[in-house]
Parts: structure tokens; C-alpha cells; sequence
């Protein structure tokens, strides 16, 4: 019995050292240590990506390229809060943007952005990432009924319902390869939305997915995310956009100048629990658009 528990220390002891990523913080061996250097997020830090949007009815594509820099340019106070701001350039090809995020020792919440879409206001704060990050654990970012989708998709003059779930899990460590070179473990997130959307018209229910696939490296942040956004047909075609965005350079500046942190871990993280590109609206986002 000894011998046994010595090779079962040996094997785990080997195991930790191949993977550094991973701690024993808590017992549990799938937590990765350090989690918030895979979120940088001090003022003047900047990243270069460039990325393509494919989109259209099922039957038609358009292809288009275009290059993103994001950047922390300061803070803000909301409700109260102080959040820190990331400038976007050209988001997903939709133009400049400023998005708000809050870190603390418990993890990031998204408090929006602008401009914001109607639906997304309805969704926030919620959740992004809990620390320690756990390998395969899934958090529940939202999970509300009857909202003012904001648009009017069926034409009758009346803005639709919807209902919209979201969750984001961490799908792993992967080695990713962008034009700003090759990140191992860096940490692959999954955040999927689901919205169900109630045509006051038509009575119809109409189903739209937004997917989204990220992955983030020690001490540099967001290197690469794949989005796919699904609306179920209308009349006799549905539409499908599919987005890109990889790194091309990037600058981090010195941690001493970090934002957004309570001094208390539970301050305004846990005002709202029912729920990035920090995610990107990861989410991370309700950036489905609902062109009929």
C-alpha cells in the first residue's frame, strides 16, 4: 500500500509539473492559478486583430474583412461602480464601440456598453468569468423572460418579445497560433446564447443562437475568438454570420496601473448574479442582429 501511494504521489506530482497552469488552490485540481493575468487590463494597453464576417441568408454569403484595436483607455462609475473601459476600434466589422468591465477577486462582470443594443440593456450586469478559473465548469450568465427585443422583426409596428439564457463554460487549456505568435494553455472559454423570440404578428416563434468560442493567454488576454450567430427563417431562408478576429500585435502595460477592482471581493459583483473582447460581449453579447 505504501509503494501505491508513493507512485500515486509521483504520477500527480509529474502531472502538475507538465501542466504549471494548473494549482491545487482549493483541492481541486482543474483550478488554474493566477487566473486574472489571462485578463489584463490596465489603462494604455492595447491589442491589434484582424478578422472576417461571413454573413447572409443561407443561400447567400458575403465575405468581408476588416482590423479591430482595442484599447483600455480609463474608467467610469456605473451605478455606482467603477468599471473600466475598453475602446474598440471596429468590433466584429460594427464600428467603434466602448464596453464596461469589472474585476475583483471573485471574477469580471459586463455592465454594457455603447452604443448598446436595447435587448442588451435588459441582460446586464452579468457575469463573465468566476475566479479561480475551473476547468469544464459552466457558469449561468442570464436567464430572462418577455424583453423588448428592440426590434420590430415582422413588421406590424409592434417590437417582438424574447426570451434570452446565457452560460459560458471553460472548455479547457489549447496551444493557439495567431499572427502575434503561438500561446500554449492558453484558456478556451465557450459562451453560448439562446434566444426565443415571439413575432406579435404572426404568433410564430422564431429561434436564434449566438455561439461563441475564446481563447485567452497569460499576461496578453484575448488572442482569438470564433462567433457564429443563427436566426431561424422567417419566410424561406435563415441567416447565418459567422466572425473572426485573431491577433496581430499587442502592448500591456504595467500592472501597477490596473482597474476596475473593489476593494471588498463582493462589491457589486454579486448585485446581479443571473448571469467578453474580454468575451467580447462573450459573450460573450446579444449582438444577434435581427434583420429580417
Amino acid at each position: 500500500m505504501k509503494r501505491h501511494h508513493m507512485i500515486v504521489v509521483l504520477v500527480l506530482l509529474l502531472l502538475i509539473m507538465a501542466c504549471p497552469s494548473l494549482s491545487m488552490a482549493g483541492d481541486d485540481l482543474n483550478a488554474i492559478g493566477q487566473s486574472s493575468d489571462y485578463f489584463p487590463d490596465t489603462i494604455g494597453s492595447h491589442w491589434e486583430y484582424h478578422g472576417q464576417i461571413t454573413e447572409g441568408p443561407l443561400q447567400t454569403i458575403d465575405q468581408k474583412l476588416f482590423t479591430n484595436v482595442s484599447a483600455v483607455v480609463g474608467t467610469r462609475i456605473i451605478r455606482g461602480m467603477t468599471v473600466t473601459v475598453f475602446h474598440d476600434t471596429n468590433p466584429g466589422n460594427h464600428g467603434p464601440s466602448d464596453s464596461f468591465y469589472r474585476r475583483d477577486v471573485v471574477g469580471i462582470v459586463y455592465h454594457g456598453s455603447e452604443p448598446g443594443t436595447p435587448l442588451e440593456k435588459q441582460l446586464i450586469p452579468y457575469q463573465i468569468v468566476r475566479f479561480p478559473i475551473k476547468i469544464s465548469s459552466t457558469i449561468q450568465q442570464f436567464d430572462k423572460k418577455g424583453l423588448d427585443f428592440g426590434t420590430d422583426m415582422d413588421r406590424d409596428g409592434v417590437n417582438e418579445k424574447v426570451d434570452a439564457q446565457g452560460t459560458s463554460t471553460v472548455a479547457g487549456l489549447e496551444t493557439v497560433t495567431v499572427q502575434a505568435g503561438t500561446f500554449k494553455d492558453a484558456v478556451k472559454v465557450e459562451a453560448y446564447m439562446r434566444m426565443r423570440i415571439q413575432l406579435s404578428g404572426t404568433r410564430r416563434t422564431v429561434t436564434g443562437t449566438d455561439v461563441m468560442t475564446a481563447w485567452f493567454a497569460k499576461g496578453v488576454g484575448l488572442v482569438k475568438y470564433v462567433e457564429r450567430q443563427e436566426l431561424s427563417p422567417l419566410e424561406d431562408r435563415g441567416v447565418i454570420t459567422e466572425i473572426t478576429e485573431e491577433l496581430d500585435s499587442y502592448e500591456i502595460k504595467p500592472t501597477k496601473a490596473s482597474l476596475g477592482r473593489g476593494k471588498t471581493p463582493a462589491e457589486g459583483l454579486l448585485a446581479d448574479h443571473s448571469g467578453d473582447h474580454e468575451l467580447h460581449e462573450v459573450v460573450l453579447a446579444s449582438r444577434l442582429r435581427a434583420n429580417p
